[in-house]
Order: C-alpha cells, then structure tokens, then sequence
C-alpha cells in the first residue's frame, strides 16, 4: 500500500502536495523541529541545486520578520549554493525518510552528482526554490544575513567549549544563516 502512494506522490505536481500557511500556523514544537528533527537545507535552481542535512537552529522573529537561523560549516556547498542565490528551503520529512535524509549528509554536492542517487523526488516550489514531493513541511527563505560567530563573544563554558572545538580546523568553522521566512508550505 505505501509503495502505491510513494508512486501516486511522484506523479502529483507541486500544488496537488502542498498547501500554504503563515508562519504562525506552524504547528510542530519548535523545540522538536529544530533541536531533534532532521531537515535538509536546499539552495539553487531546477536546472542545478544542492541538499544537505541539517539539525539545529532556531525560529523567530528578525527585523520584524518571521525568520530561520541554522548554523552550517563554511566548507558546505550548499553554503555557497545559497550565497549565490540568496534564497533557499528547508524541509522536513517523515521519519520514514531519514534514511535518504542522512544520505544528503553524507556526501558533498561539489564533487558527486547525489542529487540524481538520492531516492527523494525533487519539486519546484511556485517561487521557483527546490525541495522534494516526500517533505511533510518546507520552509522557503530569503538570505537575510550570514555571519561568523566570534568565539570571543560567547559567555557560558559550554558554549566557548563548543566553539573552540569546532574552530580547531578553518574548513570546519561554522556560519550562521538568517533567513526571512517568505513561504511555508505542509503536505495537503
């Protein structure tokens, strides 16, 4: 039976999947969403775009904006992915897809072609950004700001420790992505 809806899911079209909300109406425990969900950051075009897995982050408000925030290390592709078009989505899926979820993490899009092996069907939102038919909810952002944390601006222990450990090498400094919520979509 699930077969049979995995195949229905493939032929539909963007707007036969998805509804519109607002940002408010998301109904998922941020905490939940952005502390142990899974989520894979998209950036690009249909004709080339790059996934990544991603986990943590946050949700509120910036500049008066409902906005996303996600730290990513600065080596990504996807990192420049979304440099050159300023805009990206981040969606998150069943748990039955956290398989093909991790698999976008574990490789670069630089230098495989794993976005054509990744057994997730890709869409086309009606901005034009890339997410994927089997998402439960995608998230589209505008780039409002990246930044590097200074790890001379952090107070607590833990957070210097965490810090420090992740700037030992320079390909593995973080970057902080701020993105302007401008759509949000869920599974109709």
């Amino acid at each position: 039976m699930a077969k049979t809806n995995h195949v229905n899911v493939k032929e539909m079209n963007f707007d036969q999947l998805f509804k519109q909300i607002s940002p408010e109406e998301i109904c998922d425990n941020v905490f939940t969403l952005v502390g142990k969900d899974f989520f894979v950051i998209t950036a690009g075009k249909e004709d080339h775009y790059n996934s990544m897995i991603g986990s943590g982050g946050g949700l509120g408000v910036l500049f008066k904006k409902p906005t996303t925030w996600c730290g990513l290390r600065a080596d990504r592709y996807t990192l420049e992915m979304i440099q050159k078009e300023q805009t990206y989505t981040m969606s998150y899926f069943p748990k039955e897809y956290k398989e093909q979820m991790l698999f976008l993490g574990s490789k670069s899009g630089r230098d495989s072609e794993k976005m054509k092996e990744v057994e997730l069907t890709s869409v086309q939102t009606p901005s034009g950004d890339m997410s994927f038919k089997e998402a439960r909810l995608i998230i589209e952002c505008k780039l409002t700001e990246i930044t590097t944390p200074n790890p001379n601006d952090f107070y607590s222990q833990e957070a210097k420790d965490w810090i420090n450990e992740a700037y030992k090498e320079e390909s593995d400094y973080r970057k902080y992505v701020f993105g302007e919520i401008t759509h949000v979509w869920v599974k109709k």
